[in-house]
């Protein structure tokens, strides 16, 4: 459903000023390739973030108590 809104929007922003929509198609890549190492930042984060988790919960594990 995401692709369909984005490709109606992109349709209705070249209808209206198509030098802009262009811009916006060959940018889109390079954009693209910047967000990759942020989404590895974020993937690493969530992770460490859910080792500490448990960590922390282990006692209460341990004692069994089932959340």
């Amino acid at each position: 459903m995401s692709t369909l809104l984005f490709l109606v929007g992109w349709f209705i922003l070249f209808v209206l000023c198509w030098p802009l929509a262009l811009v916006a198609l060959m940018l889109w890549p390079i954009v693209w390739l910047i967000s990759i190492p942020l989404k590895l930042i974020g993937i690493g984060i969530g992770t460490m973030l859910a080792v500490i988790k448990a960590v922390l919960f282990l006692p209460a594990r341990m004692l069994g108590y089932r959340g």
